[in-house]
């Protein structure tokens, strides 16, 4: 039994945005490696980059990530 079960269609009113393709489509109709979803609405899709540069600007200066020993903070706040 597999562990995931690959959907090659998607359920009506899940949002992806493409980025092969620069252009939000209901369902997946691109492969996976090239969208990011599923949003619940059209217009979140439509700001995914936005939302991913935002994601990485705080992945990127989260000081919990970025220690000075390399490691992982071990007394998060």
């Amino acid at each position: 039994m597999a562990l995931f079960k690959k959907r090659t269609a998607g359920k009506p009113g899940e949002w992806y945005y493409c980025l092969e393709h620069k252009t939000v489509e209901e369902g997946p109709e691109c492969p996976s490696k090239n969208r990011f979803g599923p949003y619940t609405t059209r217009e979140e899709a439509s700001h995914a980059m936005e939302t991913a540069r935002e994601r990485n600007l705080e992945w990127e200066t989260d000081p919990r990530w970025h220690d000075a020993g390399g490691k992982k903070d071990e007394n998060p706040e």
